[in-house]
């Protein structure tokens, strides 16, 4: 097989295995990046959570608490915040906080939110 080929067919096996909505939209969420400082992603965190995004399933005994990082508890308030208003205007920046990712972060009982 020649090399073009080859490379087409690689593009193509990309291109389909990026996550797609039944309307056939690309899906996204929005998580904190792993290169900001625990202080920044506290700090976005908290501003997200004051500027609506559902953070009770990140308390305590609740479904999303457990990893208990700053990380984690960032993302998911931050996909919260992302998902709900984004058809407002609302953009996965938090000060240069946070990243968007194709790839679905819900991981055992946590199911972070997506809004087509």
């Amino acid at each position: 097989m020649s090399s073009a080929v080859m490379k087409i067919l690689l593009a193509l096996i990309f291109f389909l295995s990026i996550s797609r909505n039944s309307e056939g939209q690309f899906e996204d969420w929005c998580i904190a990046d792993e290169q900001t400082p625990d202080d920044e992603l506290q700090k976005a965190l908290d501003w997200a959570c004051g500027n609506g995004a559902e953070c009770s399933k990140i308390q305590a005994n609740q479904p999303c608490h457990l990893p208990n990082t700053v990380k984690d508890h960032a993302s998911y308030a931050f996909n919260s915040y992302y998902q709900k208003l984004k058809h407002k205007g609302a953009s996965c920046y938090f000060n240069s906080a946070a990243i968007l990712t194709a790839k679905n972060p819900s991981h055992d009982s946590c199911k972070f939110e997506y809004v087509p």
